[in-house]
């Protein structure tokens, strides 16, 4: 059962219930305060796997990464007074991350994940970790993580040691709309740094918690990209006078694919009009059928929509898990030792998402080259420039953004390389096959940024283009869409930089649900 926030209080309670992907992009974006659980028997379900370390301790058990050195080194032992120390020392030699820092979201969505990985009630913390944690996503406290550095096996142990060090009041954060160290903006929240208990750093840092946050937020936007493809399409069907009848619902009965079906659906229902569809399409043999940018286009969006149900799937699993090392199980009262750091389902789950984002990127694309190009577009200007013909040779229009959306298209198509299989040997073979999962989360994100840029490439092209075809007061449902776009960009009358058109639609797309609108409605 999913714990559903309490509405009226906007909060995300934390007591070892599963947390859908949803709750956990809405926690990140500030949308919703953390609260962990206050009850007797939550605290006795997280105690009870710190008490199973406890008694290791007490019997002189070794216990990996407490009184143990880490990975290679773990056949060194140690005295408890040491043990603790070099918990610290964990956090100190990890702090070397390179790249521009992962954004907020992502890293408060990583440290939302680490707090569900407790709640499961097998990583032998202390309530005051949780409640720690909770206090710096409240207080809008944000470490900052570089980006690179992650071979997602032991987990994500570099970037995660920015957050280990944040808690501690080391390092940088991000408060109050600037960085600034850590101790300078717990100090003003008037929070006091953690002290971490046995084990506790090495919870922190080992685990899948920064892919999955990243993994969770590209979901999100993959989401709104493919309701966007398929508004771009609707445009791009009105603006060259295409055919309706490409998305008749028995077609979709014939292959039941069910994204398949829905983009189909969505589409016709963007060109639903009372008027007859002769209408609106153009006449002679030659158009009987569509480009397959266009005919296929719930084929594409399809591809990603069905996609997306098993990557959200994973990535929910994935959130709701106990995935550091060692575990405790309180049941038994053994220390276990395992692989659940091993980020494997989320590099296979982006590689995936990032190859069906970039295949709509690259329908997108080829939409624009129909709209702009007066061979193919059926009576439309060329480059959508609609001037006197003396004025167009000092006219361009859309020219140069075609090329841009050529050049996004391209990049995405390029980043689809499987991040996976660069699985390789490091720290002295004993991480010797690790899952690329950050790598390959961060590249998911990447082709999202790319796929929404040649969108609203698209978009505004498309939106151009329907405005001189005219008849656009016909297909309400696309006239919605278009006010939308109109909302962020002007029609483009004359030469002029259309930059930050694209940022603005872009980000807009990204961060609403400007394009998800019901048809009901």
């Amino acid at each position: 059962m999913e714990n559903t926030p309490n509405n009226e209080n906007h909060k995300l309670v934390i007591n070892g219930s599963q947390i859908s992907v949803q709750q956990i992009v809405a926690a990140a974006r500030g949308q919703v305060q953390i609260e962990i659980d206050k009850s007797r028997q939550f605290a006795d379900h997280i105690n009870a796997s710190r008490n199973v370390l406890i008694r290791a301790l007490e019997q002189n058990r070794p216990v990996y990464g407490v009184t143990t050195g880490f990975g290679k080194c773990c056949g060194k032992r140690m005295i408890s007074e040491v043990a603790e120390k070099n918990g610290l020392n964990l956090i100190r030699f990890h702090g070397c991350g390179t790249g521009k820092p992962f954004g907020e979201a992502e890293t408060r969505a990583a440290m939302i994940c680490r707090l569900i990985c407790f709640s499961r009630g097998y990583s032998g913390v202390s309530l005051d970790l949780m409640e720690k944690i909770a206090e710096l996503l409240n207080a809008r406290i944000t470490p900052v993580v570089p980006s690179e550095g992650s071979v997602g096996a032991s987990g994500d142990l570099t970037p995660m040691s920015y957050v280990a060090a944040a808690l501690a009041g080391m390092r940088q954060v991000f408060y109050q709309g600037r960085q600034m160290p850590a101790a300078e903006a717990l100090d003003h929240a008037g929070i006091t740094p953690h002290r971490f208990l046995p084990k506790e750093p090495l919870a922190i840092m080992n685990g899948t918690a920064m892919m999955t946050a990243i993994a969770a937020m590209a979901v999100d936007r993959a989401k709104k990209l493919a309701d966007a493809a398929a508004c771009a399409t609707a445009l791009c069907i009105h603006a060259i006078a295409g055919n309706i009848h490409h998305y008749d619902p028995v077609i979709s009965r014939a292959k039941p694919h069910p994204g398949q079906g829905a983009a189909a659906d969505r589409i016709a229902g963007l060109l639903a009009s009372e008027a007859p569809p002769e209408t609106f399409s153009a006449s002679g043999p030659e158009t009987l059928q569509d480009p397959y940018s266009v005919r296929c286009a719930p084929q594409v969006i399809g591809v990603l929509t069905d996609a997306l149900r098993w990557v959200e799937d994973w990535i929910h699993t994935e959130a709701n898990s106990a995935n550091d090392n060692p575990l405790f199980d309180p049941e038994s009262g053994n220390v276990l030792l395992g692989g659940n750091f091993y980020g494997g389902h989320v590099a296979f789950a982006m590689d995936g998402l990032k190859s069906a984002l970039a295949s709509v990127a690259d329908m997108a694309d080829r939409q624009v080259a129909l709209m702009v190009d007066a061979n193919v577009n059926r009576g439309l200007p060329a480059d959508l420039v609609e001037v006197e013909e003396s004025e167009q040779p000092f006219h361009h229009g859309f020219k140069a953004m075609s090329i841009t959306a050529s050049a996004l298209a391209a990049e995405a198509l390029k980043e689809t390389m499987p991040a996976a299989a660069f699985s390789r040997s490091t720290e002295s073979h004993n991480q010797d096959k690790v899952s690329m999962g950050t790598i390959a989360a961060r590249d998911a994100c990447r082709v999202c940024l790319l796929a929404e840029k040649t969108l609203a490439v698209c978009l505004l092209a498309g939106v151009q283009a329907c405005e001189i075809r005219g008849r656009m007061d016909q297909r309400p449902h696309l006239s919605r869409v278009a006010a939308e776009i109109r909302k962020v960009a002007e029609p483009t009358t004359a030469d002029r930089p259309m930059d930050s058109d694209i940022t603005n639609l872009a980000s807009k797309m990204a961060d609403s649900e400007m394009f998800s609108f019901s048809m009901m409605d």
